[in-house]
């Protein structure tokens, strides 16, 4: 003889059986996973953007103090002078605030070419400026190429709750080198 099966068993073994409603606690356990994967992609991405526009304010940089003729730069300034308005100009377009930017820490070190200087030039206490820094290696007894170092950080606060990374303040560095022209 079968035993009996009491309603109460019943009705459990029915809950236990029935699919109604499954959909519905999968994409509540989804769903919060899917967003924060949103929220990272977002936010690498705007770390990303910047530092690509940062890379290319140091070259800009770089390049204005590098050139004897630029015929964007200011009449009578000095290099340095022409090496931070470039990167200023290339932050202003893609609108990010060159006062939220410093030298870096520790600055790239160079061997100075004949007269160059391997510190930071002081035409900007927040980006690193250094002409006639040696941009070669002469270890084996050739003169090496003279140029200029454009280099500094720039702030990013990433906001991805339940993680390590949520407000929190990372530098990221960009830096060029280009060689003085001679022309």
């Amino acid at each position: 003889m079968r035993p009996r099966i009491t309603p109460r068993v019943e009705a459990l073994r029915r809950l236990a059986l029935d699919t109604r409603g499954a959909e519905i606690a999968e994409a509540a356990a989804v769903l919060p996973i899917m967003f924060m994967f949103l929220l990272g992609i977002f936010w690498f991405g705007q770390a990303f953007s910047i530092y690509g526009t940062i890379t290319r304010a140091a070259q800009e940089g770089a390049r204005a103090a590098a050139a004897p003729y630029c015929s964007s730069c200011t009449a009578g300034a000095t290099p340095s002078t022409n090496a931070v308005n470039a990167v200023q100009a290339v932050m202003i377009v893609d609108k990010l605030d060159i006062n939220n930017a410093r030298r870096p820490s520790p600055p790239l070190t160079f061997t100075a070419c004949t007269g160059g200087s391997t510190t930071c030039n002081g035409a900007s206490s927040k980006v690193c400026i250094q002409n006639g820094v040696q941009l070669s290696n002469t270890s084996n007894g050739a003169t090496g190429i003279c140029g200029s170092s454009v280099s500094f950080q720039y702030p990013y606060q990433f906001w991805l709750p339940f993680t390590s990374l949520n407000k929190q303040q990372i530098w990221l560095s960009a830096s060029a080198q280009v060689r003085t022209e001679t022309q």
